[in-house]
């Protein structure tokens, strides 16, 4: 892992993430990049064209101003973390959120995006925000969605939701690769139902098999409602981070869903890294 994109508003759920930016980008000697996307307003039938270039530029501006303000606020928070050391580099563009990520993911060769979440309009009952759920959609690169409740802690175990597909295997390595560099165990959970393929205790077997030298333990738990099952899971193993591999939007917003249980708030506070299944 070389580079590490931290897309940011300088919000206080954003600098909440950044904290992991930083760690993960410490524990690779990786170079962090910061992006700031913006977008200019919407002009209603303006009298002349040239006010409304004036409009644009003096936006445009104020957006270069307080990109150039808030830089060194990160900065200072890198130093109190004793992490001012981590290379950045700054990256500030107008338009889409979306294309820009994919832009300079692609342009930058970007390995991992850290981001911030907040529910959509600003609603605290959910955990993905619109713009970090779309990201995680549109991505070609992993997603690691930090909530804004979230305290950086030491990552000691991650959970990695897996259906033993062969699919799975790459998601894994790159998740057995972090554990490594945070000294983490891996927990991989299936969660049993009526629909389980019939080879699989024999995949199960073929995954033990395979991964017998690596800090791995494999979990397989029947349950009906597969949101609510992983959610105890979390808590019950006091598990740092959970890995998924899926692009859907809508299991997201389910999983996260406050109304799932009222110990909520302690799951709320687990990053959620999310493996493209492209």
């Amino acid at each position: 892992m070389k580079q590490i994109l931290f897309p940011t508003d300088f919000s206080e759920a954003a600098n909440t993430a950044f904290i992991y930016a930083l760690r993960f980008a410490d524990s690779f000697g990786a170079e962090l990049v910061v992006l700031h996307v913006y977008d200019l307003p919407i002009v209603e039938t303006p009298p002349l064209p040239e006010s409304t270039k004036e409009i644009f530029d003096i936006v445009e501006m104020n957006q270069f101003e307080s990109f150039r303000e808030q830089l060194p606020e990160l900065h200072k928070l890198a130093e109190r973390k004793n992490l001012g050391h981590v290379r950045m580099r700054n990256i500030l563009l107008y338009g889409d959120l979306i294309y820009n990520i994919n832009k300079v993911c692609a342009d930058e060769g970007i390995d991992l995006i850290v981001m911030g979440t907040k529910g959509a309009s600003g609603l605290k009952e959910t955990f993905l925000g619109s713009s970090t759920a779309s990201v995680i959609a549109n991505a070609k690169v992993p997603v690691l969605g930090i909530p804004a409740e979230a305290e950086y802690h030491p990552i000691k175990s991650i959970a990695f939701t897996t259906q033993y597909k062969d699919k799975d295997n790459d998601a894994l390595a790159q998740t057995l690769e972090i554990a490594r560099k945070f000294e983490a165990s891996v927990l991989c959970l299936y969660i049993k139902n009526d629909d389980d393929p019939e080879d699989i205790e024999e995949r199960i077997n073929e995954w033990k098999i395979f991964y017998r030298s690596e800090k791995i333990d494999f979990f397989n738990i029947a349950g009906d409602h597969i949101e609510q099952t992983i959610l105890d899971f979390i808590q019950n193993q006091n598990v740092g981070m959970l890995v998924m591999r899926t692009h859907k939007r809508g299991f997201f917003e389910s999983l996260f869903h406050r109304s799932l249980t009222k110990k909520m708030a302690y799951h709320s506070k687990i990053p959620l890294l999310v493996f493209h299944e492209g």
